[in-house]
């Protein structure tokens, strides 16, 4: 499977749909993440047993005191997650949720 199809997939969502239906056909879950020297946030999305997807989202302050993360669960559309990935923004305006994937199922 050519992973640089991700970010293509984003062209529709049926094609976005299909693209994780395949990919969750061979794998568990699909992970990434992002971090800067103030912060860090990871994402983990699964199939669950409805067809529908299970996104995590931990996010913590990289501060000594306040290392506390924060974990939240929620079941989320196929095209819901779609515009999470194409609209999420980072502290670097130039990283994008879908590159995050994108790196992460490429390594």
């Amino acid at each position: 499977m050519q992973y640089s199809a991700f970010k293509e997939s984003l062209s529709s969502d049926d094609a976005f749909e299909s693209f994780l239906k395949h990919f969750f056909s061979d794998h568990k879950q699909l992970e990434g993440s992002y971090e800067t020297r103030e912060y860090f946030e990871s994402y983990r999305v699964r199939l669950n047993r409805h067809n529908k997807l299970a996104l995590t989202t931990t996010t913590c302050l990289n501060i000594a005191d306040a290392a506390i993360p924060l974990r939240q669960t929620e079941n989320i559309s196929f095209s819901d997650f779609r515009r999470l990935v194409m609209n999420k923004k980072f502290a670097d305006i130039n990283a994008t949720l879908a590159e995050v994937f994108e790196a992460s199922l490429n390594r």
